[in-house]
Order: structure tokens, then sequence, then C-alpha cells
């Protein structure tokens, strides 16, 4: 069964879900991002280049030509893409075919449209009888 983790109260959705992939690499996990619309994936893609030189993220499209041997991968769409153990979900729907990961990993930023949409996904969650995790990140994604 899934495991279905929510940090809630982010300021800024993108910032803290690279900061978590930030933690989830330094753990050598490897982290498929589901990011189906083209702007957020984009400034998702370009927070990754923007970290310091020495906690370099590798991460790419997941139809890139090098996708196959890079462990952080962004998926706009998640049919035809290879699973790994976690999942990060940065739309605002359920994601297709959730239950293959281990881990599902949800970023709630403050604003309605997003949080809203949120609070629908945990009792869809929670009805399918994933275990849920809660923690809220206003104050940041420390450790």
């Amino acid at each position: 069964m899934t495991c279905v983790r929510f940090f809630h109260g982010a300021r800024d959705r993108i910032q803290t879900a690279t900061d978590w992939v930030g933690q989830a690499w330094s753990r050598r996990r490897q982290v498929l991002i589901y990011a189906p619309v083209t702007v957020m994936a984009d400034r998702l893609d370009r927070q990754l280049w923007m970290q310091q030189a020495l906690s370099f993220i590798p991460h790419c499209r997941a139809d890139a030509p090098h996708a196959a041997e890079t462990p952080i991968l962004i998926a706009r769409h998640l049919d035809d893409t290879q699973g790994g153990e976690c999942l990060l979900n940065l739309s605002d729907e359920v994601p297709p075919a959730f239950s293959r990961f281990e881990e599902l990993i949800e970023i709630i930023s403050v604003e309605d449209e997003v949080r809203l949409p949120g609070r629908e996904r945990f009792r869809f969650y929670r009805e399918q009888g994933c275990e849920l995790d809660s923690r809220d990140v206003s104050g940041g994604m420390a450790g």
C-alpha cells in the first residue's frame, strides 16, 4: 500500500518541492516528479539547476535520452514512465497509477487553488486505505 505524505502550508510550492527533492537526493532516493503543467515543470527544472554547486541534484525530463541513468525525473505524463520508489505529485489531481509507488509526496501551498484540491486528495487517499502522514512546512522543510 502506498504511503502518502502531505507537506502542507508551503509558502512557495516549487521552492518547497525543490527543498524536498534535495533532501531525497541526499539520501540517494530515486524520485519521479509528476508535473503535467509545463510552466510548473519548467520552473522546478530551473530551481533544481540553481542549487549551490556542492548540492547538485541530478535530474532531467523523463523523455530525455539519458533519463534511464538519472535518479530524479520530471514527467508531464505517467503513462509510459517507469516508476521509482517515490512519486512527487505537483498536479492538483490524484496522479494516475499512484499505487505503483511505495511513497507519494504531496506539496500543498497556502493558496486556495492548491489547498482545496489537496484536501480532496487527502480524503480520496484515506478512502483508498493509504497510510497518511501530514506535516506543516510553513516554517520550512528543515530535516
